[in-house]
């Protein structure tokens, strides 16, 4: 093995208990201890079992040897005894393996879910192309990374009790061999028997190992076309009434096939790989079957041993030989550990702001006094081309300011940025306390009923607010979904005007002191999207509303109108 492979493992096995670790030390690790624990104990007690089926195997083939009928009957119950002891213990301990799974699995989930959610992190991913389909890696690649552990690392110390407790059993049973070297004379090997399991087993792991290793390179990749096919059937799914409008189904079909052909390039790759790997385990299995019964023969015919030292020896050596062959029968587990592990660690990384890939956060968003006040700020492209200079401006408690200019101009972007959303750029934007509400061009809406919808993101859904629901729905024009209030398919059907209505619903049921809408009305006509305006300039609770939009219509809104082509950088000043 070459340094390169070592280091390598070293780093595998460090990036593992990082993320290990932390769940051992939480505020479950008692509960988790007391679990891998009764873990334990049931999986040597199993040893132990084995251990009492090994001293069977002489009993009861010694029996038959000297054709002892009512001993080799006796064998049996106490064989029916051991095998069903064995199969209670092996139910229970996978039973508490998959308790202890589930909820090491829950507390990962929860903690990289809320680090995911926390300071909209969610959000700056897509700026950083190293981190595919996060959502996988939460899904999928947690409920491997713990499976795969606790399935490694229970089957590595089952076998290494399994070892030390049949090797002192084959040391006792095995004796010495003359190994015969022609003219060199003859080489005497005491306990030949412990000595060839050993040989045999490091030998298999190592040809095991350097066969197999091309897998892990290759389940990394695999995770990742897998994810990335997935996603590509999802943004259909999600956008499946543009796609049809635009007849581009042809287009879609294409993309599905480019990233699956991914998929399936993939796939052969590790078919070849896991063919060479099974032709190796597989034939390796095979002959562990009848080597030791070949060791052993000769001191069967010798007449050293009779049929049940001959069927314990073999039944020991087959043992030792199955602890030591654990890296050959779980090469397949650990490859794919190992590639689950670099992708939970990569993702780790950059959940946790790893300074080397973060972008720098320079904006200072601070939440005091009642107005909205922008002072000195700079904003700039993910790709570092500057966008805004010198944007500063005030907007007082209860009154409202358009930002206009032409499309691309940067106002979407100003308006994150006083959200604390944006993250490139350097300034300071201070808001005033009290409930801030953001409305995009594309109105989100969450999973579940319309009244959900309505109340988020600062509710359930959970308290009964039909009358407020159904006023809100008809002040803005949607009094015909009313009755769909706790429907959870509501949303299939609407339009994107529909939508924009159905956002100023939330306005007037969430009432927040600062109100920032985007392009909000830019599926309305003139007459809804004054309407809605009206609305706002009325409202009991006078919101602070910021809009951004080209709109023409819009200013005779607003109190004031801000020019964006102001803020921009010289030389694009001087080109416009």
């Amino acid at each position: 093995m070459n340094m390169r492979t070592r280091e390598s493992k070293r780093h595998h096995l460090a990036d593992a208990w990082k993320i290990v670790q932390v769940y051992w030390r939480s505020d479950e690790r008692w509960s988790a201890w007391g679990l891998l624990l009764a873990i334990l104990l049931l999986n040597l007690s199993n040893v132990y079992v084995s251990v009492c089926i090994n001293a069977w195997n002489k009993n009861f083939y010694n029996a038959l040897q000297i054709f002892a009928a009512g001993e080799a009957l006796r064998q049996l119950v106490i064989f029916c005894i051991l095998a069903a002891s064995a199969a209670t213990i092996s139910a229970y301990a996978l039973y508490l393996n998959q308790m202890l799974q589930i909820r090491w699995r829950r507390w990962l989930t929860r903690r990289y879910v809320s680090t995911w959610l926390a300071d909209r992190k969610y959000y700056r991913f897509q700026f950083r192309t190293a981190t595919d389909n996060p959502d996988q890696r939460i899904a999928e690649d947690i409920q491997q990374f713990v499976a795969y552990v606790m399935t490694l690392a229970i089957g590595m110390l089952t076998s290494l009790v399994s070892l030390f407790s049949f090797l002192s059993i084959l040391w006792g049973l095995s004796g010495p061999a003359e190994i015969p070297l022609g003219t060199w004379g003859v080489v005497h090997v005491p306990v030949y028997l412990v000595w060839a399991a050993l040989l045999s087993a490091g030998i298999a792991t190592w040809l095991t190992t350097r066969i197999g290793r091309p897998l892990v390179r290759l389940n990394f990749a695999r995770q990742r076309f897998e994810g990335d096919f997935r996603f590509s059937l999802a943004h259909l799914r999600e956008n499946a009434e543009s796609v049809a409008l635009y007849g581009g189904e042809a287009a879609e079909s294409r993309i599905f096939q480019d990233r699956f052909k991914n998929v399936v390039e993939n796939f052969w790759e590790i078919m070849k790989q896991q063919r060479r790997l099974s032709w190796f385990t597989m034939g390796y299995a095979q002959l562990a079957v009848v080597v030791p019964l070949l060791l052993v023969s000769p001191r069967y015919f010798s007449h050293e041993i009779g049929l049940g030292g001959l069927m314990q020896v073999a039944n020991a050596f087959a043992y030792v030989h199955n602890s030591l062959s654990f890296i050959i029968n779980a090469y397949n587990d650990i490859a794919n550990w190992q590639a689950v592990t670099e992708r939970l660690s990569t993702f780790e990384e950059r959940l946790y702001d790893n300074p080397a890939t973060a972008p720098r956060r320079q904006i200072a968003v601070q939440r005091e006094g009642a107005d909205i006040k922008v002072e000195k700020l700079d904003l700039d492209l993910p790709n570092g081309r500057p966008l805004l200079r010198g944007v500063a401006f005030t907007v007082a408690a209860g009154s409202s300011l358009l930002i206009t200019g032409p499309s691309g101009a940067g106002k979407s972007v100003l308006l994150r940025a006083i959200c604390g959303v944006w993250p490139f750029g350097v300034g300071q934007v201070s808001i005033g306390r009290g409930r801030s509400l953001f409305v995009p061009q594309l109105p989100y809406s969450p999973l579940g009923t319309l009244a959900s919808a309505l109340l988020y993101p600062f509710g359930d859904g959970a308290k009964d607010s039909s009358g407020e629901f159904a006023a809100a729905l008809e002040e803005v024009g949607l009094a015909a979904l009313v009755e769909e209030l706790y429907d959870e398919n509501w949303s299939q059907h609407l339009s994107q005007a529909e939508h924009q209505q159905l956002a100023f619903a939330r306005i007037l049921i969430a009432k927040p002191a600062f109100l920032f809408l985007d392009d909000a009305t830019s599926a309305l006509d003139d007459r809804l999207e004054a309407r809605l305006y009206s609305i706002l300039r009325t409202a009991s609770w006078r919101p602070t509303v910021f809009s951004a939009s080209y709109k023409s219509t819009l200013p005779k809104f607003h109190d004031a109108v801000l020019e964006i082509s102001t803020f921009w950088p010289a030389p694009e000043r001087a080109v416009v």
